[in-house]
């Protein structure tokens, strides 16, 4: 295993685990962490953009590219994931079930729509 692809490994993990266990607390009134949680889904988040970073460095690319291809895919990217964001709340913290089934669709569709962008059409 090469060195970049182990240092991804950990700070994924890492970073996933930080940002599932805060997402958690923020989302479950049962556990009473709303604050604390909001506090470490931010560090996970945090630590997952810095390792997006660290392998573009590790790989001999520019840490951030701005062009119109990078920021189309980046927003149809953000607006998927919060589209499928809100429906997923829609049905499990607002028992609005078929209208957040609908709205995650959509979502999931959205980021579908990302790989031919991305990886194009031949």
């Amino acid at each position: 295993m090469k060195k970049k692809d182990f240092i991804t490994l950990i700070m994924s993990t890492v970073g996933g685990i930080l940002f599932a266990l805060g997402m958690c607390m923020a989302l479950l009134p049962e556990w009473g962490a709303m604050v604390p949680g909001v506090v470490i889904g931010i560090i996970g988040a945090v630590i997952l953009l810095v390792m997006i970073l660290v392998r573009r460095k590790m790989d001999g690319k520019p840490a951030i590219v701005f062009n119109g291809k990078a920021i189309g895919t980046t927003l149809l990217g953000v607006f998927g994931a919060i589209v499928l964001g809100v429906g997923m709340c829609m049905t499990m913290v607002w028992s609005m079930m078929i209208p957040g089934i609908i709205v995650g669709i959509i979502g999931i569709v959205a980021l579908l729509c990302l790989i031919p962008v991305v990886k194009g059409l031949k």
